[in-house]
């Protein structure tokens, strides 16, 4: 018998999504890989064995001083991978919400000072101390609603230093939290004021200077950039990104949100890692999207808060035969914390099935997010897992207000960073 240190029993359901290819794609984003009555074993932080509860429990015994965890009958799943988040950031813009009611659009909000720019001068006066403070705050509240891999974004800085920085406290982050932080570069999130009149200068800053200190430190996974009319054209945004792609870098867009840019044009071109929002792109966009293998990063609530108008097309890409993923945008625009709430507005406003939300909330956000070894329950993992009091995992995405009884993260219970 293999000797471990936590076993997780009396379990309703576990799901597993160990079987099937790497992203999920159609069909196959439905089959999320169910154990009734399952069980866990965790060993040195990874999993070691799962299984039906009592031919797993004839394999392994705990070790001196291990852990046998009650389930009470919940749901255990794997922990959440949010594949989209501006986390890192100072302040808040509660004061925008009486000019979004009054139908300003968020393009209109920059212009006036507002908006994102209005947290780009908070964070430049933000000490480290005080960003490292509220993040871990906040990747705190997201990993207790299960989320044990995150993508964080700089972006909220847009000087060569300020990036820099931010990319560096993410590493500082992790070590804090405890959760496993995926760092992607993102100096394009707007033209900063200082090039406001020469945006293709502050492109050319990004290109020669900025990117090679990202690179030759391996300070991001990832380069991403915002594709949208007053941000950065189609050019733009292919130039930097295949400066990116030859430093070694994987690339990312932020396309077609606000309207149909040519973003996800450019990402099948590319054949980028992922294209995100994706609220305008057309069924010919979806297609190639599909044909160059292009993961489609959809963020449910931020159409919720930030365009309701547009739904997030959830139901018509997985038609497509495009891989789907989901993230939180937890922003200041839209500050969300809550993937199984994220998971609740994918089923109810963009229409995925329960399952096919699960799906691309861990195994296809993990492939979003660049990590081979998150999502899934497969021994060997890391043992990242939430259980929930619920009869199946039918009931997340069904429920609202669902938050998990228990989250692990490397066998290790979460706690408050």
């Amino acid at each position: 018998m293999t000797a471990v240190d936590l076993l997780v029993t009396n379990l309703a359901e576990v799901v597993t999504l160990a079987v099937g290819p790497v992203p999920r794609v159609g069909p196959a984003m439905r089959e999320i890989d169910r154990i009734p009555h399952g069980a866990v074993a965790v060993r040195d932080g990874r999993f070691v064995a799962v299984g039906p509860e009592r031919a797993l429990l004839r394999s392994v015994h705990l070790c001196r001083g291990g852990t046998r965890i009650d389930g009470r009958g919940g749901t255990l799943v794997p922990g959440f991978v949010d594949a989209h988040t501006h986390a890192l950031f100072a302040g808040d813009r509660a004061f925008e919400l009486p000019l979004k009611i009054a139908g300003k659009s968020y393009s209109e909000i920059a212009r006036r000072g507002g908006g994102l720019y209005a947290t780009v001068r908070a964070t430049r006066r933000a000490s480290d101390a005080e960003l490292l403070s509220t993040t871990a705050g906040r990747l705190g509240h997201m990993a207790r609603s299960g989320s044990t891999t995150i993508e964080v974004k700089s972006g909220y800085a847009l000087t060569l230093a300020g990036e820099l920085r931010l990319l560096r406290l993410i590493p500082r982050l992790a070590r804090r939290t405890g959760l496993r932080l995926v760092p992607t570069y993102l100096g394009a999130h707007a033209i900063p004021p200082e090039f406001r009149t020469r945006p293709d200068g502050y492109v050319e800053q990004m290109v020669r200077r900025t990117l090679p200190v990202v690179a030759r430190e391996k300070l991001a996974r990832f380069c991403d950039v915002f594709c949208e009319p007053g941000f950065f054209t189609v050019a733009q945004s292919e130039r930097l990104l295949r400066a990116a792609l030859s430093l070694g870098l994987e690339v990312k867009i932020h396309a077609d949100e606000f309207v149909l840019s040519g973003g996800a044009r450019l990402a099948a071109r590319l054949r980028a890692r992922s294209a995100d929002h994706l609220l305008r792109s057309t069924e010919a966009d979806r297609t190639r999207l599909a044909a160059a293998g292009v993961t489609a990063v959809l963020l449910p609530l931020t159409a919720f808060s930030a365009t309701p108008a547009h739904r997030s097309p959830g139901r018509e890409f997985v038609d497509s035969g495009v891989p789907v993923a989901l993230g939180s945008d937890c922003s200041p625009n839209s500050w969300v914390e809550s993937m199984p709430l994220v998971l609740a507005h994918a089923v109810h406003g963009a229409h995925l099935t329960p399952a096919e939300a699960l799906t691309a909330a861990t195994v296809n956000a993990a492939h979003a997010s660049g990590i081979a070894d998150a999502g899934r329950i497969v021994p060997g993992f890391p043992a990242d897992f939430s259980v929930f009091d619920l009869p199946s995992a039918d009931h997340l995405g069904y429920r609202f207000e669902a938050v998990p009884t228990l989250v692990f993260r490397q066998g290790k219970s979460i706690s408050s960073p």
